[in-house]
């Protein structure tokens, strides 16, 4: 009888070896947000402005023909997940989950951002619907879908940044606007209203 017993045991605790794990886009939801560190020109300004390797920020959509990302680049687009986060360093990424917001409210949030779609990348920050920045596109869409105000409105000044004056000159030409208020991705990935799904970035919050 014991043999027996530790024969299941062994078989029990070799299937929980040879169980693979739910893959990580198997594990998304509607509304979930996605950050990682893009590759783009404009990146380690924002990491150093920010002091934060998240430089990039998008709205995941699950449907039955796939996962995708609602992002706001050049211009706002909605990309498989795959290679969005492909497109990040190493691959690496974080996933946020709004701990409170119920299915609906995520999904209006979801269609707030896909009315943005074709519009162009807000290379100024600015807060106007004509263009979005990623993040921009992110808070408006949970505001507007669900009420709520994700991240914190910072004034550029605020900013670290004093290394990047050439990047603010060729951005804004001699009059920097340091008084302009705008949302980053770090501001977001620092909201606790946000539960962790996934980390690749030990520090990342």
């Amino acid at each position: 009888m014991r043999g027996v017993l530790v024969l299941g045991m062994w078989l029990w605790g070799l299937a929980a070896v040879a169980a693979p794990r739910a893959s990580l886009e198997s594990r998304l939801e509607t509304g979930d947000v996605v950050l990682h560190t893009s590759r783009s020109r404009q990146s380690q300004a924002i990491q150093a402005a920010t002091h934060s390797l998240l430089s990039h920020v998008g709205l995941v959509e699950v449907t039955s023909k796939g996962v995708f990302v609602v992002e706001a680049v050049q211009p706002v687009q909605r990309i498989p997940f795959t290679k969005w986060k492909a497109r990040g360093v190493k691959g690496h990424i974080l996933v946020l989950r709004p701990r409170t917001l119920d299915a609906e409210k995520k999904q209006r949030a979801l269609a707030a951002a896909k009315t943005h779609l074709g519009k162009p990348y807000d290379w100024h920050f600015g807060w106007g619907d004509e263009a979005m920045y990623c993040s921009e596109l992110v808070r408006k869409a949970y505001i507007k879908g669900a009420g709520v105000e994700y991240g914190k409105m910072e004034r550029l000044g605020s900013l670290d940044v004093s290394g990047l004056k050439q990047q603010m000159r060729e951005r804004y030409g001699p009059q920097v606007p340091l008084d302009l208020e705008l949302v980053t991705p770090a501001s977001l990935a620092r909201d606790d209203r946000f539960a962790v799904v996934h980390s690749d970035f030990p520090d990342a919050r």
